[in-house]
């Protein structure tokens, strides 16, 4: 499905965005305008599309940055939702206390006319607008139910413009998601073929096959990746440190955009940087190495010969 029609943008690359350096993180210390703005000066010259995960700080000096520096971005913002019910077959979390839970539902709503702030004060930049990230699969730890999704989704679209969306892994939208399917304007899914044990030569296969099991299941609803990537490090719990490196990397980017572009399929590569803050105090936590540039801002092999490339040409 033409996607540039359906959802009234235009072509371009697009790639998912979060601009914490060492020592920062959500909650904590967050980048300043400046670094930012070296970041999406940095992107401005090969991404159309930036995916934004949070209504936080992060969000507000990046919105400004754009708007303030005239940079052509476009921008597809969600609100983070957290745990709305325990979900005990998480291997790393999920359970809460019935209070936590209350109380997550009012940081939910909150968070959710954020968005709807967001989306009002920047409809020339903020094209599109998720009601959460991977909170319906089976082994999230912020699970919340779909009914809820539904709800969230319903009152962005009464307070906000843009496409509505919600953004999950691709497995729960063949049935766990399907009245929900109703409701969004778009679908957003999620494909890691090296979560899934899949070498570099399968990967495309499988991404392939993910993305048409939706799509061939609801031919009326436009289906959007918005997370596809290769991590280039691991610790060798869930992938094996064989199957990644900036080689492994670069092949299922080229492999990824060159498919993508012929297939007409709107992708946000995951991601732009490294983020060391995420999972485990483990140097090669695979969560901290699916940037396509290091947490340093240096280009790893795949961004090497983009850049090279266009310089020769």
């Amino acid at each position: 499905m033409n996607y540039i029609n359906e959802l009234k943008i235009e072509a371009g690359k697009a790639i998912c965005y979060s601009g914490f350096r060492e020592g920062q993180s959500p909650g904590g210390i967050y980048p300043s305008y400046e670094e930012i703005k070296e970041d999406l000066l940095m992107l401005h010259n090969h991404w159309k599309y930036l995916r934004l995960y949070d209504c936080d700080r992060h969000t507000e000096i990046v919105l400004e940055v754009i708007e303030k520096e005239r940079l052509n971005f476009k921008v597809m913002l969600g609100a983070y939702i957290v745990a709305e019910a325990n979900n005990y077959g998480c291997p790393w979390g999920g359970s809460y206390s019935e209070e936590q839970l209350e109380k997550n539902k009012i940081t939910n709503v909150a968070q959710i006319k954020k968005l709807i702030h967001f989306a009002n004060q920047y409809p020339e930049i903020i094209f599109s607008l998720s009601a959460g990230n991977e909170a319906c699969v089976d082994w999230t730890d912020h699970y919340v139910p779909v009914d809820s999704v539904i709800n969230y989704v319903k009152m962005i679209k009464k307070g906000a413009k843009q496409a509505v969306t919600f953004c999950e892994n691709y497995l729960p939208w063949l049935d766990k998601l399907k009245d929900l399917v109703e409701e969004v304007d778009f679908i957003s899914i999620h494909t890691y073929p090296v979560w899934e044990y899949k070498n570099i030569h399968e990967a495309l296969e499988y991404t392939k096959q993910n993305y048409y099991a939706v799509a061939d299941t609801y031919p009326d609803k436009p289906v959007v990746i918005t997370e596809a990537g290769w991590t280039t490090f691991s610790n060798g719990r869930g992938i094996c440190p064989t199957n990644v490196s900036e080689e492994h990397q670069r092949i299922y980017y080229n492999d990824l955009v060159t498919w993508c572009e012929e297939a007409d399929i709107l992708t946000f590569v995951f991601e732009a940087f490294d983020e060391p803050w995420k999972g485990s105090s483990e140097a090669l936590e695979p969560e901290k190495h699916w940037g396509l540039f290091k947490v340093d801002r240096t280009p790893k092999l795949v961004m090497r010969e983009l850049y090279s490339n266009e310089t020769a040409n």
